[in-house]
């Protein structure tokens, strides 16, 4: 990896700018990012080789330092005041000068510690970081002081302050919060922001995890072992999926700090599966380059602050390499564990029941509880986003990410489709209860009239022209999720709850989105199964279920039980990560749903051998509850008039 990238570095290397689509902060700031994301591996190998380092790795990157510290070089870095993207790469610096410092440090002349402290320092005393960026100041202060620069306790008890407001409990840190105060924001950075640099901190100081943290990272690291499949694949939810292996940066950091749940070579097992399976896949293309992309290259997962040198924060993924080569990490055979072949556990703070299989290495996660919403809900013109607001997230199944799919989900979505056929966004997730079988939640939805959108008949819902989006305001959805082994019934239902506009949404001329009075059916969209050339003939609809079925016998399946007699399987190209296109089994109402009808369907992904139920369950409904029996006698029940939990 790191001898790719020197192919493209500056001449004096203090710039690392990788071909390809350039950042919102610019090709400058893009290539400080090159060389502080492939820094950290270098830092990280040589730290863990105790200084021995053949292939010069500091040499090149001190060079690089010298250079970009300068601000009379030709190739000096953009300072913190000039791009705020600079304090992201500026913490990674910090841990590169101090995990290598008997080798780079202390070797650099004074003036050059100068200029790097000058350069680092453009942080102390600046604020507005409300996310995990808390850490890079922190970061940034505490190996100014290791080093006698300037810091101030108060930048530190300020982002202390901050970060214990968005810990939520379990391990799980929100990353961030909406302006009233939500936090709903869950994802990998949970683990490769929240959980390392708390012992990258401790590092600087010589000092052990502190056990508020230790504690915390063990939980944490409890519950992520499960998102990653069998197979090695890693879930696929949240933003900055581009970094890829660095998911497993708070598991190096469990074993780094001696608060691992795992036996000693268990993390390196773990670790070898999800290399694996990203190089298998072509994650390090043919230049050797870390692409843009989750298997190759897939440029629609990016967002705006994502740019060519990006992925390289994959470098986390590689943390290990600061163990010795004798760690019984390393050296130690672990025991497989014995465990179910089928397991659902809730992960209570970010509102998920996990379901994982082991012969199929398949993991799901149905959301009724994280939505990445930081903006204005009530009244916001704004699409669902597939990376948080679906209903379900897998290792290997993705929603469409083509600009078509967002305007109009489908995959692991649940929709209120108007009188012409177009499906409800939703907005903030509001759970309601959540159990290692049951979860509920409820969210309001809207309908987005886009510019030059046409309804199926083929009517023009906005002029082509428009420039804009208006909104039509919905009804309360609840969707409940009931698991049984690998299938799910997902139930729903709508009311009506009159809702006061944010003073500050976008109005139109009454004052408010105007409410779209229906007629309204439900319809379930499942698993988008990932398909390739070979599979031309992957979908088929029978009269009691639509499934998508893969050469290798992955398959999706949806079987309408109430009020969703309607069944189909839409097939879509160029919006999925893992294959060229992707096939949908859904099911659909064929009559308008009142207030209070609950439709309900079975959905499943797995083998072909696991993923057709013996018998389809029973559901009884009444207003206060729902009941449903399996074929096998077990009971569930959902209620229906249960509290928002807070």
């Amino acid at each position: 990896m790191l001898g790719a990238v020197s192919r493209f570095a500056s001449p004096s290397g203090a710039l690392i700018s990788i071909p390809g689509p350039v950042s919102a902060s610019g090709s400058w700031s893009d290539g400080l990012e090159g060389f502080a994301r492939t820094a950290l591996l270098a830092a990280f190998r040589v730290r863990g080789a105790n200084g021995a380092d053949p292939e010069g790795l500091l040499e090149r990157y001190a060079r690089g330092l010298a250079a970009g510290t300068d601000p009379e070089h030709r190739e000096r870095w953009p300072t913190i005041a000039e791009r705020r993207q600079a304090v992201v790469e500026a913490a990674s610096v910090a841990i590169v000068l101090s995990e290598t410092r008997p080798w780079l440090w202390d070797h650099l002349d004074p003036s050059e510690q100068q200029r790097t402290v000058e350069w680092l320092a453009g942080v102390v005393g600046t604020s507005g970081y409300t996310n995990n960026w808390t850490w890079f100041q922190v970061i940034i202060e505490t190996f100014l002081a290791t080093v006698g620069g300037p810091w101030r306790q108060d930048d530190l008890d300020r982002c202390a302050e901050i970060q214990e407001s968005l810990y939520i409990g379990d391990g799980w840190y929100s990353d961030g919060a909406g302006p009233d105060g939500s936090r709903r924001s869950f994802d990998y950075y949970a683990g490769w922001a929240w959980h390392i640099y708390p012992l990258f901190q401790a590092r600087m100081r010589d000092a052990a995890l502190d056990q508020r943290h230790g504690e915390r990272l063990r939980a944490f690291l409890s519950q992520a072992i499960d998102l990653i499949g069998s197979s090695g694949a890693p879930l696929f939810q949240g933003r900055s999926l581009t970094y890829r292996f660095a998911m497993l940066a708070p598991l190096w950091a469990g074993v780094l700090a001696g608060h691992s749940p795992l036996p000693a070579g268990r993390t390196r097992e773990i670790a070898d599966t999800v290399l694996d399976h990203f190089l298998d896949r072509g994650a390090i293309d043919e230049r050797g380059l870390l692409s843009i992309g989750w298997h190759g290259e897939f440029l629609p997962i990016r967002q705006p602050y994502t740019g060519s040198s990006s992925p390289y924060w994959a470098s986390k993924g590689m943390m290990g390499l600061l163990l010795p080569a004798d760690h019984a990490e390393w050296t130690v055979e672990p025991a497989r564990p014995s465990r179910d072949e089928v397991r659902a556990r809730s992960f209570a703070a970010p509102g998920w029941l996990v379901v994982d299989s082991e012969s199929d290495g398949v993991v799901r996660v149905l959301n009724h509880g994280s939505d990445g919403f930081r903006g204005l809900s009530v009244g916001s013109a704004r699409a669902d986003n597939p990376f948080y607001q679906r209903l379900g997230y897998s290792n290997v199944a993705s929603p469409d990410l083509s600009l078509e799919g967002v305007a109009s989900p489908l995959e692991s979505h649940v929709a209120l489709l108007d009188q012409d056929g177009v499906p409800s966004h939703r907005d903030r997730i509001e759970r309601v209860s959540i159990t290692d079988r049951i979860a509920v939640s409820h969210s309001l939805v809207h309908w987005l009239d886009t510019p030059g959108r046409r309804a199926p008949g083929g009517r023009s819902i906005v002029p082509d022209q428009a420039g804009w989006a208006s909104v039509r305001r919905g009804p309360r959805v609840w969707v409940a999720s009931v698991t049984h082994g690998i299938h799910e019934l997902r139930l729903a239902w709508w009311d009506e709850r009159p809702v006061e506009p944010h003073p500050t949404a976008l109005a139109d001329a009454d004052g408010h989105w105007r409410q779209d009075e229906g007629p309204w059916t439900f319809r379930f969209g499942g698993w988008a199964l990932p398909v390739g050339p070979e599979d031309t003939n992957a979908g088929s609809r029978q009269p009691t279920k639509a499934l998508a079925r893969r050469a290798d016998g992955l398959t999706s399946v949806v079987a309408g039980v109430e009020g969703l007699p309607e069944h189909g399987v839409t097939r879509r190209a160029g919006g999925d990560p893992f294959a060229p296109a992707s096939v949908t089994p859904w099911a659909a109402g064929r009559a308008p749903i009142g207030p209070g009808e609950v439709a309900a369907a079975v959905i499943t992904l797995g083998s072909a051998e696991t993923a057709e139920l013996a018998a389809a369950p029973t559901v009884q409904i009444s207003t206060e509850r729902i009941e449903i029996r399996w074929h096998d006698g077990s009971v569930d029940v959902v209620g229906r008039e249960a509290e928002v939990a807070e």
